[in-house]
């Protein structure tokens, strides 16, 4: 009688795990220059744009006898330079001008500017083409031929003139560009979605509230900070119509009086500059996704 003696299956060996070859150094170096002959003209425009903040950032925190010599690394850190500006007689009172009229303005021209834009877009009327050639032939006009008049009505009739209501009132009568933005980007709305509305029974009015603005969130923040901007950055409106009144002033014309207060002191002046910069470059930095989104969508149609 014979046995049979059952052994257990082996498992198979596992395999070896090589090391990637490592490629050659010429291929290395080729693979190095090919990325930075690429990126080069992107490389230089980063630079060319970040250095100056950078400057004016170092300036900032230097000393007074640092900031006039040719150091461009500051030895201490001065961070009370910030803080002695912002202790300056007027410079909250300005910081409180630019928001109200940043901020009114932004919102008396969005508000003001959709109802026109989609008017434009999506009704049909006679004269629509000549009233959008009217609207875009107002962007041409510059704001210096029609100061004057606007003056006298403003301060003379109105009597309105050492404030800065003159600059924020007329934001709520629309504005041209801001019309023309929003309108090519209500033009890549599909249509369907307005018809469905109508036929839910939505009117005009609620359609735009419920269906129009929603879908130009982008449009529409591209617009806001476009205006924003404008109104943070508006020198020519306030020295015009709120230069007689400092208690009026917004930054962008503080600054000017305050360089000329500190005329030697360059890192007071930086400090300045910097707070005045802070909430533009924070605003674009948070809402820089709907802005680029905003820009790109619009002109798609004509």
């Amino acid at each position: 009688m014979t046995t049979t003696t059952l052994t257990a299956p082996q498992p198979a060996p596992a395999p070896s795990r090589q090391a990637p070859a490592r490629q050659p150094a010429a291929i290395r170096r080729k693979r190095a220059l090919h990325w930075i002959a690429v990126h080069a003209v992107a490389i230089a425009a980063a630079l060319f744009f970040v250095l100056p903040f950078v400057f004016v950032f170092l300036t900032s925190v230097m000393s007074d006898s640092q900031a006039m010599s040719g150091d461009l690394w500051p030895h201490e850190w001065n961070w009370s330079n910030y803080t002695e500006v912002i202790n300056t007689p007027g410079f909250l009172d300005w910081w409180k001008n630019s928001l109200m009229y940043a901020g009114l303005g932004t919102l008396f021209t969005v508000c003001s500017s959709i109802p026109v834009a989609y008017a434009l877009a999506k009704f049909r009327f006679r004269g629509r083409r000549t009233a959008m050639l009217l609207v875009i032939s107002t962007m041409m006009l510059p704001p210096q031929v029609i100061v004057i008049p606007m003056y006298l009505v403003w301060a003379q009739q109105l009597h309105l003139s050492g404030s800065l209501w003159p600059l924020i009132i007329p934001m709520a009568f629309g504005d041209a560009y801001s019309i023309f933005l929003l309108r090519q980007f209500l033009l890549t709305i599909p249509k369907e979605y307005i018809e469905s509305a109508k036929v839910d029974g939505c009117g005009e009015m609620r359609t735009l509230l419920r269906i129009v603005v929603p879908m130009a969130k982008p449009g529409i923040a591209a617009v806001a900070l476009f205006q924003f901007f404008y109104c943070w950055n508006d020198y020519f409106g306030p020295q015009i119509y709120a230069a007689q009144n400092p208690g009026a002033w917004t930054l962008s014309y503080g600054l000017e009086s305050f360089k000329s207060a500190h005329s030697v002191n360059w890192n007071m002046t930086m400090a300045a500059t910097i707070l005045v910069m802070a909430p533009v470059i924070i605003v674009f930095f948070f809402a820089q996704k709907a802005f680029v989104e905003g820009v790109t969508l619009t002109g798609v149609k004509g």
